[in-house]
């Protein structure tokens, strides 16, 4: 699709879009179908379990919820986000999905065209981000209908695909296709751009005659501003589009508001040892599902190594154990540690990581029996380095030292966004501005109720960047952005309309 269409509001370089959002995931499509003017409204036959919650519906049945108090309505909810309004949203959209239940959303959506917000949404590749990339032959860790989106049920896609879903449990293959339907289904093709690559995205301010600014001490011109010497431009998106030939089209953009929706999965974490560029030690789980794949490792003697504690580790021990590859994963948690992500799975729902976390408990390696035929766990390990020669060095808590020859290595402890094209690689939007941006660790600080990040006005971050790993909550973000927009754009009007003038 052309960066430019005769539809686009880029047919002027001068027009500043009010909202741009990177990042073309389910948190940037979720957002994209609200700022379209999709409103959320509580149903007339709804009755939501939460008699609490319930009766603050109701006082204000006739609003949507982004016309409504987030915060009152977020108040006393508990959920397994640490954002009030993604445990508001997911509630209403999934009461009470924590305790078992299925219950219907007590939603209904309108399109209310008035409420459309323009906007466009930056991908890299097709509307679904990085579903599109993940391996196709694990299940989702989330139920179907926890990775649908507003307005349009999982299931009744599927149905409509002659496909039928036997299991609550989906292929990612099948969720990227969704997204990808979603955005046609629901009429937001106009506002996606696909291979779209960011280079930079930095505040600035413009002269009246149109010659841009270097890049200031905002706080600083802050006077400047409001004197009418230069009128302020919130952003300045550049990158380059990637074209059918492999050619690259540069393009700047300006927006009034900026949200960021990436995701986290762009940089694989590193344990930052020596030998760990060698070309067999992996740091992704499609990279190592394909050497094995690809019958690269069958028949190998010596084991591969798996190193990690979540969900993406113990993917790639049930990918290596069930094509009969020995396996050695080494983990620094202990096996009894509470915030172990198994402890958090029911066993009937995810048997085969609960496979894997007996495995871990109870195959762990000892000096008597050595390392077992199938696979052996090594709790409270840490890996010293690679050698050339394919061995690794794996260090206890206690300082004992193990050598193994290996066939390949997984190092997957998890992955960092790629915020590059900001400054300071984004950092400084953290919780702590001395670490990388991480989903669990040092999540983009942000509004609770508006998303808006703490220390850069107009830039918003939702999603996994905020901590919200799982679509069911990410949804949440979505709301929070476009009751901010929304408020926002309402005052605008009134100071037109009172010929007040808008800063």
């Amino acid at each position: 699709m052309p960066l430019v269409e005769e539809t686009s509001l880029l047919e002027d370089s001068s027009v500043t879009l009010p909202v741009v959002i990177i990042g073309n995931g389910p948190s940037g499509i979720c957002l994209s179908y609200m700022l379209s003017g999709y409103r959320p409204y509580l149903s007339s036959e709804a009755i939501h379990p939460n008699t609490i919650l319930h009766s603050k519906l109701e006082e204000a049945r006739h609003l949507s919820i982004v016309d409504q108090d987030l915060e009152y309505l977020s108040e006393g909810l508990e959920g397994r986000s640490s954002n009030p309004v993604a445990v508001l949203f997911d509630t209403l959209l999934h009461p009470d999905a924590d305790f078992g239940y299925d219950y219907p959303s007590v939603l209904h959506w309108k399109l209310e065209r008035h409420h459309y917000i323009p906007h466009l949404v930056l991908g890299k590749g097709p509307p679904g981000g990085a579903w599109h990339n993940m391996e196709g032959s694990m299940l989702t860790i989330s139920f179907g209908n926890w990775m649908e989106l507003p307005g349009l049920k999982f299931k009744d896609w599927m149905s409509s695909k002659r496909r039928n879903l036997k299991a609550d449990r989906v292929l990612p293959e099948e969720v990227a296709r969704y997204y990808k339907h979603y955005v046609k289904a629901m009429g937001l093709q106009k506002n996606f751009r696909e291979n779209m690559h960011i280079t930079s995205v930095s505040r600035l301010c413009r002269d009246p005659d149109g010659s841009d600014g270097p890049d200031r001490d905002i706080a600083a011109q802050c006077l400047q501003i409001e004197k009418s010497k230069f009128t302020k431009r919130n952003w300045e998106i550049r990158g380059y589009q990637r074209v059918a030939d492999g050619s690259h089209a540069p393009f700047c953009l300006f927006a009034e508001n900026v949200a960021l929706a990436t995701g986290t999965l762009d940089s694989p974490a590193h344990l930052q040892i020596e030998g760990e560029d060698f070309p067999f030690v992996f740091h992704s789980m499609p990279e190592f599902g394909a050497a094995v794949s690809r019958g690269k490792l069958r028949g190998r003697v010596d084991p591969v190594l798996i190193v990690g504690s979540g969900l993406t580790a113990a993917d790639a021990v049930l990918c290596a154990y069930n094509s009969n590859i020995p396996v050695i994963h080494a983990f620094r948690r202990r096996v009894t540690d509470p915030s172990l992500i198994f402890k958090q799975l029911p066993k009937k729902l995810y048997p085969e990581y609960h496979k894997v976390y007996h495995m871990m408990c109870t195959q762990s390696y000892s000096a008597d029996s050595n390392l077992l035929s199938d696979y052996t766990s090594f709790p409270e390990h840490h890996v010293l380095s690679f050698k050339s020669d394919m061995k690794c060095i794996l260090q206890s808590v206690s300082g004992l030292k193990k050598i193994f020859k290996l066939s390949a290595a997984a190092v997957l402890i998890g992955s960092h966004p790629n915020l590059s094209f900001l400054k300071e690689q984004g950092c400084y939007l953290g919780h702590d501005s001395s670490q990388p941006i991480t989903c669990k660790g040092n999540p983009v600080e942000i509004d609770p109720y508006t998303y808006e990040c703490v220390q850069e006005a107009h830039l918003f971050a939702l999603g996994p960047l905020v901590g919200d790993n799982f679509v069911r909550f990410l949804k949440g973000g979505a709301l929070g952005v476009t009751r901010c927009l929304a408020t926002r754009q309402k005052k605008k009007h009134l100071f037109v309309e009172r010929g007040d003038g808008v800063a």
